[in-house]
């Protein structure tokens, strides 16, 4: 397994994951969408099995592979930007130590996907 295989799945699974804890502090409410929890389960629905899609065409080192990983760990950026921006402006969710350590980690992680597919061209 390459780099940016194991990149995808590490950005991809802290994705997942955070979006359980999302569900734990109600994420919709800080968004403002209606539907509460169902619509919430719907967008995931929708969402999560395009970038495990995404992850196939890495694989396979399909020509929109390098797209689908920049999707991807670009989420994990802009996840970790969104709630950077929550907090600063003193919203308290996601502050639990572990929470915290996973938007953390959703950046990094998409950091430096976006990083190693921008430098392999």
């Amino acid at each position: 397994m390459k780099n940016i295989e194991r990149l995808y799945i590490a950005t991809l699974s802290l994705l997942i994951v955070h979006q359980i804890d999302a569900a734990y502090w109600k994420e919709w409410e800080l968004f403002l969408l209606p539907g509460g929890i169902q619509l919430f389960d719907i967008l995931n629905l929708a969402i999560i099995p395009f970038l495990v899609f995404g992850f196939r065409m890495v694989l396979l080192r399909a020509p929109n592979g390098r797209r689908w990983s920049l999707i991807t760990g670009g989420l994990g950026i802009l996840t970790l930007l969104i709630h950077t921006g929550f907090y600063i402006a003193g919203n308290d969710r996601f502050t639990l130590p572990v929470s915290a350590l996973i938007v953390v980690a959703c950046g990094l992680s998409g950091i430096a996907q976006v990083a190693l597919t921008l430098k392999r061209g």
